[in-house]
This record gives structure tokens, C-alpha cells and sequence, in this order.
């Protein structure tokens, strides 16, 4: 998806661009104490050339085999980031990843992301299987896989390494080609 695209009322999804670094860290950065809790590429973050090199190597990617990065935006404000990541071509899997500044949440707006994302991505590059890794203890992350009709294939243990030091549980879920086309 190269075009904006509108998701609901005003809020749009979008290709992440070059141009869309400052605006990106600024809002980490103001959100840092908040985001890094779950995201632990947060504290590895230290400026704005961070999240610029971070783009620069997603785009340097050729469009076609690209681990797409979208940025979620409610008219002209920066709502949060969703895209693809560890994308298996040879098995046509991907995983979605995403995280939404904590005044746009509550409103079902990553959850019509993921739900787009998920169509788009079973029509447009062929793939069979999607999925979603969350910690087990930030309930709002997992209550998008869930309400979306993912499948919750099991608990990684000690599946990701926190900012804080410590590991935590990851939840795996999965939704495959055939349920979202029947959806």
C-alpha cells in the first residue's frame, strides 16, 4: 500500500518516510517513560539520527520484499506506528508489530489497522500466515489479536528481554489466510 488510506473517521495509515523521523522520535521521546515499558527498542533510542538511520534501513529495502512501516495519523497529529516485521517470503508468513500513543488508545484505532494490515497483506503479497507477539501482561496489546479472532497458539517464556532487565512471557497468536477471507 503506497497511498494513504483512510482507516475511519480521520484517521489514516500511510508509508513511513525518511521525513517522518523527527516527527517519530519527538514523539517517542515526549512518550519514553510511557512507551518503554513494552517496546525495548525505546531506551535504545538516544536521539533523532537513531530513529532516521532505523528508516533509512527499512527503506533502502526494494518496495517488493520491504518489511512495510506505517504511520497511523489522526488528520496531521503523529498517533503511533504499526508494520510488518520478520517477514518469512518462502513461507509467506509475517508478523505484525505496532504501538499507539496513549491518547489515541481506547478508540479501536489499531485494532482497524491490524484488521486492514491483515487483508492487505493476505491479497497484496500473498501471505499465509500472520502474526502478533505481546507480552502477557500488557493487556491492551493482546486485546487486539483477540478481538481480531487471532488465535492464541501459546507463551513463549522469557520470550523478550525488557528495558527494565527483566524477561517477560510473550503470547504468540496467528491467523492464516483462509480465516481472513472468510472474515
Amino acid at each position: 500500500m503506497k497511498d494513504k488510506v483512510v482507516i475511519f473517521e480521520d484517521y489514516t495509515l500511510r508509508e513511513a518516510l525518511l521525513e517522518d523521523a523527527s516527527m517519530i522520535w519527538q514523539a517517542i521521546d515526549t512518550h519514553r517513560d510511557y512507551l518503554v515499558t513494552w517496546l525495548p527498542f525505546v531506551d535504545r533510542l538516544k536521539r533523532e539520527g537513531d530513529e532516521e538511520a532505523f528508516l533509512a534501513d527499512v527503506l533502502a529495502v526494494p518496495y517488493e520484499e520491504r518489511n512495510l512501516v506505517y504511520v497511523i495519523e489522526k488528520g496531521k497529529e503523529f498517533c503511533g506506528l504499526v508494520g510488518f516485521v520478520s517477514t518469512d517470503w518462502e513461507n509467506c508468513r509475517t508478523e505484525i508489530g505496532y504501538w499507539l500513543l496513549p491518547e489515541y488508545q481506547g478508540r479501536g484505532v489499531m485494532s482497524r489497522c491490524v484488521r486492514y494490515l491483515c487483508g492487505w497483506v493476505v491479497e497484496c503479497r500473498s501471505m499465509n500466515r500472520i502474526q502478533i507477539r505481546c507480552a502477557v501482561k500488557n493487556f491492551s496489546s493482546n486485546a487486539i489479536p483477540r478481538r481480531l479472532g487471532f488465535h492464541l497458539e501459546g507463551t513463549e517464556r522469557d520470550g523478550e528481554l525488557l528495558a527494565s532487565g527483566e524477561y517477560t512471557d510473550i503470547n504468540v497468536y496467528s491467523l492464516l489466510k483462509r480465516e481472513v477471507m472468510n472474515d
